[in-house]
């Protein structure tokens, strides 16, 4: 097993960069609940909108970590054992539903 990226058969993965993950997302949660605060409190449209971009890019930063790690450990793992094919599939798929 890849010891940066444990791939199994159950699709289950485990992140070496957990700890960093799970705090950036907790960070970008309290960013959603600040922008519906910013919403109850009936802020400036302009500035509501600019924390939505905000919160959309740390979200898109994580994706982008999350994708490096699936490419550098299950894909790699996949092309080395001969399974290129699916592999590349699925990641053609993935990126069509990031766009």
């Amino acid at each position: 097993m890849d010891s940066e990226h444990d791939c199994c058969s159950d699709k289950r993965v485990v992140q070496a960069d957990k700890p960093a993950l799970l705090k950036r997302m907790a960070r970008l949660e309290g960013q959603v609940r600040g922008i519906a605060g910013m919403i109850d409190d009936d802020r400036y449209c302009v500035d509501v909108l600019t924390q939505i971009a905000a919160a959309r890019s740390a979200l898109d930063a994580v994706a982008q970590q999350l994708l490096e790690n699936h490419l550098k450990g299950c894909v790699s793992r996949a092309v080395s054992e001969g399974n290129s094919e699916q592999a590349i599939a699925e990641v053609m798929a993935l990126l069509k539903k990031m766009r």
